[in-house]
């Protein structure tokens, strides 16, 4: 199929496509322009250089010489203008004797020979395309990742001071304090101890049976005998807070009750009783409900080796005088109360191997080896039992709870409160330190925002100006060609 022949005129007005970013190597190899256009433009660049320096002031020349890279066009739109204001310079031949006139006309002339204005103009088109306008869309574009790199930041930070106040928060309810004077507060909690200790003491006393119990069943099983004489010693800590309550360690070691106690004194003041309320940390705007305080110390972050609380090195008193360790009150001394736990597991760990012999076959076959046991082990059975195990579990329970544990600790070693202390303290100030610098993200995600709104119009005034000098150049191409149209093609259609 033969194509169909074009018509001198429609061939005249084929349109001619260029590559901008070949624009110049296509002017060059046409020899529109010198290959070594530069070295003129150079000379060109100076002259325009020293004639903006004495401009008038007219709104739209002060524009075209600041800001922008004047070209060609730029200095022909400049003459136009300096031809208003430079009128009164014309002579009576109709040339102008103003010196700014003649720089610019001057400029104009060294701009079109050899059409250095054209491989300028192409050479600044292919920059703008090529280098200037995508370096300044990859700012942008970096600006505006940074400024999500820094939201999510914000959030990491923010969570992390919450949960650094919810882990303090949680410790200090575990521990029953209002966290505003960590270690008075701490130590203000031993306070509670002789009130629970009393009630220790009370439910101790419930235990009389079940001490005989043991005891009985302990020399039944041992001696085979219940004569007063052979009985063995068991559960003599517990037996003595049944029939004394919690005495001082010196009517227990000497058994007479001391004429004077001299009570070790604990320093209550806290280092940071003279802080400033400045120097409280502003939790901001985070959520008080989402707090859970349902959970254990150590589940609240709050690890502090204790200090070893050995009693073995008593303060020897004098006679009537308990002083230093002797001082301590049964249940406050560790040591003694580290006996008392024993006992009690020891209790415990009898009445369950009891229940589970009752429940089995042995003690049906044994039942008859007990027919000659005294009447108090006869007389339990696994309701009674169970009932004994219930009262000694109930104050192992009530001894071995994690605040329990906590208050001995601050009572038996002032370097356990002062780490106490400092690793609740810590929270506080990793929680300080996470919003401070949540603070330095949110002023550097305003910057990056700042730095992308001064871009922004950068941007678009160079696409303007590209598009403008786009027009121009198509057009100064197509007198070149008889007037045919003319495209540059590529990237700059998507600007």
């Amino acid at each position: 199929m033969q194509g169909v022949e074009l018509t001198q005129d429609q061939i005249d007005n084929l349109p001619i496509d260029i590559s901008a970013t070949k624009l110049l190597d296509w002017l060059i190899d046409r020899r529109h322009v010198d290959r070594k256009w530069l070295s003129s433009a150079l000379v060109i660049r100076e002259k325009i250089n020293n004639a903006i320096q004495d401009m008038p002031a007219v709104d739209e020349i002060t524009q075209l010489v600041s800001g922008t890279y004047i070209n060609y066009f730029h200095c022909c739109r400049i003459v136009e203008l300096l031809k208003e204001t430079e009128a009164g310079s014309k002579n009576i031949f109709g040339y102008y004797s103003s010196t700014r006139m003649k720089d610019w006309q001057e400029i104009i002339k060294l701009y079109e020979k050899d059409n250095i204005y054209l491989a300028e103009a192409a050479d600044m088109l292919i920059r703008n395309v090529s280098y200037e306008i995508p370096g300044l869309k990859k700012q942008i574009a970096k600006c505006e990742q940074s400024q999500k790199d820094c939201e999510r930041k914000e959030k990491d930070y923010e969570s992390s001071a919450a949960e650094q106040r919810e882990q303090y928060n949680t410790a200090c309810k575990q521990f029953g304090i209002q966290g505003k004077k960590v270690k008075s507060e701490l130590l203000q909690l031993v306070k509670d101890l002789p009130v629970f200790y009393e009630d220790v003491v009370e439910k101790t006393k419930n235990l009389q049976k079940t001490c005989d119990f043991y005891k009985e069943f302990v020399c039944f099983t041992s001696a085979g005998s219940s004569d007063s004489e052979s009985k063995l010693e068991t559960t003599s800590l517990v037996r003595y807070i049944i029939n004394n309550g919690n005495t001082t360690v010196y009517q227990w070691r000497t058994g007479e009750a001391p004429s004077r106690v001299e009570e070790i004194q604990m320093d209550i003041s806290d280092d940071d009783d003279n802080k400033s309320q400045e120097d409280e940390i502003d939790w901001g705007d985070l959520d008080e409900g989402e707090v859970d305080y349902g959970i254990t110390v150590d589940q609240a972050g709050i690890e502090v080796q204790s200090e070893s609380t050995d009693d073995g090195d008593l303060n020897v008193s004098e006679k009537g005088v308990a002083m230093g360790m002797d001082a301590l009150t049964v249940l406050d001394s560790p040591s003694m109360r580290s006996t008392f736990i024993d006992e009690l597991l020891e209790l415990e760990g009898f009445l369950l191997q009891r229940l589970n012999e009752m429940k089995g076959e042995s003690d049906i076959l044994s039942a008859s080896q007990f027919q000659s046991a005294p009447v108090i082990l006869q007389m339990q059975g696994t309701e009674q039992v169970n009932t004994m195990l219930a009262q000694v579990q109930a104050i192992l329970k009530q001894l071995t709870t994690v605040r329990i544990q906590q208050l001995f600790l601050i009572k038996g070693s002032p370097k356990y409160v002062d780490k106490l202390t400092d690793t609740l303290k810590e929270k506080l100030e990793h929680g300080e330190k996470m919003l401070a610098s949540k603070k330095a993200v949110i002023d550097k995600r305003h910057s990056f925002l700042e730095e992308q709104r001064k871009l922004e119009p950068k941007l678009d005034i160079l696409i303007k100006r590209t598009k403008e000098l786009q027009a121009k150049i198509e057009v100064e191409i197509s007198k070149r060609y008889k007037n045919r149209p003319v495209n540059l093609m590529g990237s700059i259609r998507q600007l």
